[in-house]
């Protein structure tokens, strides 16, 4: 497996994002299958892995710190907090470090290698950067990120706390952060890491306008899977299947060699809940675009039109309509 550096931390070219195995997408794996899956994931070189506090209500954490415990120094292991509510700085600091101790209870480990803001309030930012600088200081995090934030907040929360890692929604379907987060990142040395570069999967090439998603899989908010969007965004799964062809590869692994092309620093995490996913997926990392490649991809995107997209305020809609 090739290697990507995120800043300071060295991590698979491609990583696992663990969420799915506990909410998100419909049922999924039991804990034996997921934990086996994990693990096999790391067989095949991946270092990289990702959950958050509110995944399952703390249930994600504790999954993957199980399937992680052999192979703890082996691996990154990237979570999320969901920044509190403070009485003013001090206030936000302790609880910060309730959160984090928290899930380095879950998790059963004695730092955190990659510790996220997850989704970012603009009051906050530099107070948070300095408060993650401490927890850095301490030994408790070894680097830090944002999610979902800004050129304009990445660049104030750096000049305090250096970042790690942005961990911001990105795939051929979803490129709003090539105008400047991107760009912002590559400027001041941060990774940036793809949460749905296979946009909820839709880039597999599997998705059809006549499925249903049921319960609390979040595809059934993402405007994307409406059935006329399905049809409509035919023409991205044809140019993927036609690159695929060329290359032996599939659609998916196609879509994830473009995001590998375009930028050293990018690293991506897709969810898997099959074998079979986890072999396509990490597989990705071996199929390399040539530049004339990449360009042709880059041209014939130029021409496709995107409908329907990823917000978390539909998503949010989903759970509130849910509970």
């Amino acid at each position: 497996m090739h290697e990507r550096h995120l800043r300071d931390l060295t991590v698979s070219a491609i990583g696992y994002g663990a969420m799915g195995f506990s909410h998100g997408y419909g049922p999924g794996a039991d804990e034996a299958e997921a934990i086996r899956l994990l693990r096999h994931a790391h067989d095949l070189g991946c270092t990289h892995y990702d959950t958050a506090e509110g995944y399952g209500g703390g249930h994600n954490e504790e999954l993957l710190g199980r399937a992680l415990a052999p192979i703890r120094d082996e691996v990154v292991i990237a979570t999320k907090l969901h920044v509190p509510e403070a009485s003013g700085r001090d206030d936000l600091g302790r609880q910060i470090r309730e959160h984090l101790q928290a899930s380095m209870r879950r998790l059963g480990v004695d730092h955190v290698d990659l510790y996220y803001q997850h989704r970012v309030d603009d009051a906050g930012v530099e107070d948070v950067a300095a408060i993650m600088g401490e927890l850095i200081a301490d030994g408790l995090i070894r680097g830090w990120g944002q999610s979902q934030s800004s050129a304009d907040q990445i660049r104030r929360a750096h000049a305090i706390t250096p970042l790690t890692a942005i961990q911001s929604e990105y795939s051929m379907m979803e490129r709003m952060f090539e105008a400047e987060v991107i760009p912002a990142c590559e400027e001041l040395g941060i990774g940036f890491v793809p949460f749905s570069p296979l946009a909820s999967g839709f880039l597999s090439g599997a998705v059809t306008a006549d499925q249903t998603y049921p319960g609390d899989d979040v595809r059934r908010a993402i405007t994307r899977f409406d059935p006329d969007n399905v049809r409509a965004n035919q023409p991205l799964i044809d140019l993927l299947h036609t690159f695929a062809a060329e290359k032996d590869a599939t659609p998916a692994q196609i879509s994830l060699a473009w995001m590998l092309h375009k930028k050293p620093f990018i690293a991506p995490i897709p969810g898997m809940r099959t074998q079979a996913r986890v072999e396509e997926n990490l597989g990705a990392a071996d199929v390399v675009l040539s530049d004339a490649e990449f360009e042709r991809i880059e041209a014939e995107l130029a021409h496709v039109t995107i409908h329907g997209n990823r917000t978390d305020a539909d998503i949010a809609k989903l759970r509130d309509d849910h509970h």
